[in-house]
């Protein structure tokens, strides 16, 4: 029998928002169970609550019968036995895999000196399970974001008195190897009678992995469902509370596609080999491909942040040269990062800096003070237009859902009027009820003579969005392809062979 967590009444209010409303049901050792909802509704919070990063403002939970009304610190968490693997990594990248994994608790000689050996071995061991290929004693810093966060998953599974063991959309950086390691300790953990809890907005993962789906709408819980009674359809309508229908079939598409708005002529950088290609007013070109295929060192290299090392850019038909992104953006051309929390916001500030911080210049007299009236305006201005969930502009970026953050980032990169906006894997860990919103700006944008970039990995969400594709692999372009022409195998040839499968 495996054991069995239950909460309690848990509700958890901020100034002028109540996050979590009365929140009661219970997870069992044995299964994994999804956390569903859309942004804000409650699901991240109700983690940080389970990890002692918040103390409920309301009522408890119990581990194995016994009550606990809140745990005031993780490593009072930890020591019970529960571990939360956050989107945001929590790894110390001087150290080496081993010492990361044995945070705290590293093995030692009978003079109490640490035995680094014997730690790079059991690392081994754990490594050897998840099937990767890391060094223990490499420094994290060193390896890829992916493996960084394996790393961190590894530290929660070597915990010996491991009974939680909770993921927030702990796949939205890595491959599609590195899910089924993943996929392959989860279901070890199952085995073992662990409680294993896992927020996603990836539906294929929910029906590939887990056994029940708690659903979350508006800091409430409506209902616990077992997958595959339940068709995903249904799911999302209990998570928004109606029917999205075909989100892509929805879109308002009435615009023009103009004249030429942007062509980049072989660009190249020390991560991109020479890429070509144009821009329309009014176009969302979509860019696919398999991770690490170049797309978003393309992006970089146009707005330099990467230094080019070939190639030329043109806006309007104006040659341009953008050494870095404040120059890009005084061009014109602006970017919406792929890793939101470490090149997005700016956690430590609150919402009226993350967007005012784009129109320092604009708002700031001849030696350089800043107007804080202009300031709260363009903010009011952004959390009106893109419909930010807060209750003031004072707020904490951290303190809001990761769509909500993902709109202040917009929002600030809108109110520089560019004439480009490109967007990497703009709804990465976003709820469908979010992308839904997103989508339509998107098409908004381009209404309104914006060229748009769209990178994304989401082979739907690109075909879907897109005018035309282009498609790269190993860092190079392998082809072009229009909207109505536009196919998940099309492009998949293109991104995983170079070339398109031909029928024979």
């Amino acid at each position: 029998m495996g054991s069995v967590l239950e909460f309690s009444g848990i509700s958890k209010y901020f100034p002028g928002v109540k996050a979590l409303d009365d929140i009661s049901f219970k997870a069992y050792g044995g299964e994994v169970l999804a956390f569903l909802g859309e942004n804000g509704a409650g699901k991240s919070t109700l983690l940080k609550v389970l990890n002692g990063d918040y103390q409920p403002t309301k009522g408890k939970y119990l581990l194995d019968g016994v009550e606990k009304h809140h745990f005031h610190t993780p490593q009072e968490a930890i020591e019970e036995g529960i571990s939360v693997i956050y989107q945001e990594r929590q790894i110390l990248l001087e150290l080496s895999v081993a010492e990361n994994i044995f945070l705290g608790r590293m093995p030692s000689n009978k003079l109490g000196v640490i035995d680094t050996k014997k730690a790079n071995q059991m690392a081994q061991k754990i490594i050897n399970d998840f099937g990767l290929p890391i060094d223990p004693s490499a420094k994290v810093k060193d390896l890829s974001i992916a493996y960084q966060q394996m790393v961190e998953i590894m530290k929660a599974y070597s915990r010996e008195n491991l009974k939680v063991i909770c993921f927030d959309e702990p796949t939205a950086s890595l491959s599609d190897s590195e899910i089924e390691s993943l996929f392959s300790i989860i279901e070890k953990l199952k085995a073992e009678g662990k409680i294993v809890i896992y927020v996603s907005h990836r539906m294929s993962e929910l029906q590939r992995i887990t056994d029940k789906v708690a659903i979350f709408k508006d800091g409430r819980y409506v209902d616990t469902v077992v997958t595959g009674e339940i068709s995903e359809k249904e799911m999302i309508k209990m998570m928004v509370g109606r029917d999205l229908g075909d989100i892509y079939n929805d879109l308002d598409r009435d615009k023009e596609i103009g004249e030429v708005l942007l062509e980049v002529k072989n660009v190249s950088s020390d991560y991109v080999k020479p890429v070509s290609f144009t821009l329309h007013k009014g176009e969302v070109l979509g860019f696919s491909g398999l991770v690490g295929a170049g797309r978003t060192e393309v992006m970089r290299a146009i707005i330099g942040a990467d230094p080019m090392r070939s190639g030329e850019i043109y806006l309007e038909g104006k040659k341009i040269v953008n050494r870095s992104p404040k120059e890009a953006m005084d061009n014109g051309i602006v970017l919406v990062p792929e890793d939101r929390k470490l090149q997005g916001i700016l956690a430590n500030l609150d919402i009226k800096d993350n967007i005012s911080i784009s129109l320092l210049d604009k708002n700031a007299d001849r030696l350089g003070i800043v107007n804080s009236k202009k300031e709260r305006e363009a903010a009011e201005k952004g959390i009106r237009d893109f419909r930010i969930k807060t209750p003031s502009a004072s707020k904490k970026i951290v303190e809001l859902s990761g769509g909500n953050q993902q709109k202040c980032i917009v929002a600030r990169w809108i109110a520089t009027n560019p004439k480009v906006l490109i967007l990497d894997e703009p709804t990465k860990g976003i709820d469908v009820g979010a992308k839904s919103e997103f989508y339509n700006m998107i098409c908004e944008f381009a209404k309104q003579g914006l060229g748009v970039i769209l990178v994304s990995s989401e082979l739907p969400e690109v075909i879907g969005l897109s005018d035309r594709i282009i498609v790269m692999k190993s860092l190079r372009i392998t082809g072009e392809v229009l909207r109505e022409e536009a196919t998940e195998d099309r492009l998949l040839s293109l991104g995983m062979i170079g070339e398109e499968m031909k029928d024979e």
